[in-house]
C-alpha cells in the first residue's frame, strides 16, 4: 500500500515536471562536449546562451529541481550551478519570484566605455548621479600647464610612496577638514576615488562569511562588492528621516555584524540627511557593539548645513570615505580614507594590493586644486547649480509628491498606487527619458519601493532637463493603461 502510494506521488511529480516543461518552454543547457564538473558545465553553457541572447535579459530560469529533472542530475548540482552564476553576475535571485537573467543595467560593474558620455541628442539621461560638467575644465587645464613646466614630472612618472609625496597627504588633510573632519596626516589613506576606497575598506576589514549591514535602500555597487568578497549582508530599516537607530541596535544584538555601511548626507536614493540625534545614536550603538561604521560622505561638500560627520562622534569605530568625484570632477579619480590608527595598516595594504599606489600624476592635479582653494570653490559652484536645478524641478513637479534636498543632485519620487516602478521606468524610456527604479537600490527585492530616482545634474543642457521632467510628470498623471500613448 505504501509503495503504491509512493509510486503514485512520483508519477504525479513527473507529470507536473513534464507539464511545466511543456508550458514554460524550459531553457535547457547544451552540455555536449563539455568537460569538468557538471555544475560548471551548466554555468558555461548559460554564459554562452546569455552572450548569444538565447537567454535574454530578465528571462526567468526554471527552478533548480525542474532543471535537474530535465538534465537527469541531482538538484544539488543545479543549485550549485545557479549559485555560481549569481557570483559571476549572470543571474539574480528574487525571494518568492524565482531566478532571472541579470540585466546589464542592473549590474553596477557592467558597462562599456562611452556609457557615461553626456550626449546632447537622444534619450534625456536623468539616471546618472554625477556632478554638472564644465566647471572644472579650465582649472584642470591650468594645473596641467603648470605641471608640464615643473621639475616634478620625473618623480610623478615613477613609483612613489606616501613619504615621497607627503604634500598629497596634506591635500587630503585640507579636503577632509573642509568636510569637517579634523585628521592628522598619519590617519589618511589616498585612494582612486570613493568606490575604490569602499572596496579597499571591505577587503581590509571583513572576511568571507562576515556580516555587512546596509541601509534598506543603498549604493548598489557595495552589494556587488560584498557578493564578490563572500560577505553576508542584511539591511537596516529606514523611515522618512533615514536609517532607524533602534533597528540597528536590535540587529547588532541579534546577528553580531562586523560593519555597517551608510550614507548619512544626501543619501542616494532617498535624499535624506541624517539628523545630529540619529548620528549620535548610531555612533553610540557602534561603540557599544564594537561595529565598524563605513561612512560614505562623498556628497558632504555639496551640503552647507550638514551635521557633523559620524566619524567625529565615533572616531575609533568609523572609516570615513570621501572623494572629489561629486564636487570637483567625476573623472578625477581621487579620494581619501580617514580611519583610526588600528585599522590603517590593513587599509594601506589593500590599497597597495589593488593598485600598488594611487597614480601620482592624478594625485598631483587634485592636490594643487585642493591646496590653492580651487576645489572648494568648485564644490560651491556645484552647490549653486544644484539649487538652481532643484528650483526648476520643484516648479515642474509642483503637484507631484517627491523628496529632495535643495543642494542635492537627485529627487526621490514615490509613484501613484497604480504604477509599478519597472513599468514606469520602461514607459519613461519609451518616451526618451532615463530614470532609476527603486529596485536598483534594494539589496532585498521584498524591500523595493514603487518609486524612481531622478537625477538633475548629468545633462549639461538645462532645457533637456526641463523637457525630461515635463515628460515624467505627464506620465505620472496618466494611468499605466494610457501611458503608451504618445505625449
Amino acid at each position: 500500500m505504501i509503495i503504491a502510494l509512493i509510486d503514485r506521488i512520483i508519477d504525479l511529480v513527473l507529470y507536473e515536471c513534464n507539464r511545466y516543461i511543456a508550458l514554460m518552454a524550459i531553457w535547457t543547457p547544451n552540455l555536449d562536449g563539455r568537460r569538468g564538473p557538471k555544475y560548471l558545465q551548466i554555468v558555461e553553457a548559460m554564459a554562452e546562451d546569455i552572450a548569444s541572447q538565447r537567454l535574454t535579459e530578465g528571462a526567468r530560469l526554471p527552478p533548480h529541481r525542474i532543471l535537474a529533472y530535465q538534465l537527469g542530475i541531482s538538484a544539488n548540482t543545479t543549485s550549485r550551478a545557479y549559485g555560481e552564476a549569481v557570483k559571476r553576475a549572470l543571474l539574480r535571485g528574487e525571494v518568492g519570484r524565482g531566478t532571472f537573467v541579470r540585466s546589464s543595467d542592473a549590474d553596477p560593474t557592467a558597462g562599456v566605455p562611452g556609457d557615461l558620455r553626456r550626449e546632447t541628442r537622444g534619450p534625456i539621461d536623468l539616471s546618472r548621479n554625477l556632478p554638472l560638467p564644465g566647471f572644472a575644465e579650465p582649472h584642470i587645464r591650468r594645473v596641467l600647464g603648470e605641471i608640464s613646466q615643473d621639475k616634478c614630472i620625473p618623480a610623478l612618472l615613477d613609483y612613489q610612496t606616501n613619504k615621497d609625496l607627503s604634500h598629497h597627504i596634506e591635500a587630503g588633510r585640507i579636503w577632509l577638514n573642509g568636510c569637517d573632519v579634523e585628521a592628522r596626516a598619519d590617519q589618511i589613506v589616498p585612494t582612486m576615488g570613493g568606490q575604490h576606497g569602499l572596496l579597499c575598506t571591505l577587503m581590509a576589514l571583513l572576511r568571507p562569511g562576515d556580516l555587512l549591514l546596509t541601509e534598506t535602500l543603498t549604493y548598489t555597487p557595495v552589494c556587488a562588492m560584498a557578493e564578490r568578497l563572500g560577505l553576508h549582508t542584511a539591511t537596516i530599516a529606514m523611515d522618512a528621516d533615514g536609517v532607524v537607530p533602534e533597528d540597528f541596535a536590535e540587529l547588532c544584538a541579534r546577528a553580531r555584524p562586523k560593519a555597517f555601511y551608510l550614507t548619512p548626507t544626501l543619501q542616494a536614493p532617498t535624499t535624506v540627511t541624517l539628523s545630529c540625534q540619529r548620528r549620535k545614536a548610531i555612533a553610540q550603538i557602534a561603540e557599544r557593539q564594537n561595529v565598524i561604521l563605513i561612512e560614505d560622505d562623498v556628497f558632504a561638500p555639496l551640503k552647507a548645513d550638514r551635521p557633523a560627520p559620524i566619524a567625529c562622534l565615533a572616531p575609533e569605530h568609523t572609516v570615513y570615505v570621501t572623494s572629489l568625484s561629486k564636487a570637483v570632477a567625476p573623472g578625477l579619480r581621487v579620494g581619501f580614507l580617514y580611519a583610526p590608527a588600528r585599522l590603517l595598516p590593513a587599509l594601506r595594504h589593500t590599497v597597495n594590493l589593488s593598485v600598488w599606489m594611487t597614480p601620482p600624476m592624478t594625485m598631483e592635479v587634485a592636490a594643487r586644486l585642493i591646496s590653492d582653494g580651487t576645489a572648494a570653490q568648485l564644490a560651491i559652484q556645484q552647490r549653486v547649480a544644484a539649487e538652481r536645478r532643484q528650483s526648476l524641478a520643484g516648479s515642474i513637479l509642483a503637484d507631484v509628491e517627491f523628496a529632495a534636498d535643495p543642494q542635492g543632485f537627485h529627487l526621490w519620487i514615490p509613484l501613484p498606487k497604480d504604477w509599478r516602478a519597472d513599468t514606469f521606468r520602461a514607459q519613461c524610456a519609451s518616451h526618451g527619458v532615463l530614470v532609476n527604479e527603486g529596485r536598483s537600490f534594494a539589496p532585498r527585492a521584498v524591500d523595493a519601493p514603487e518609486a524612481v530616482r531622478v537625477c538633475l545634474s548629468h545633462e549639461a543642457d538645462e532645457t533637456r532637463v526641463e523637457r525630461g521632467l515635463r515628460t515624467l510628470v505627464n506620465l505620472i498623471r496618466l494611468p499605466p493603461s494610457l501611458s503608451a500613448i504618445e505625449l
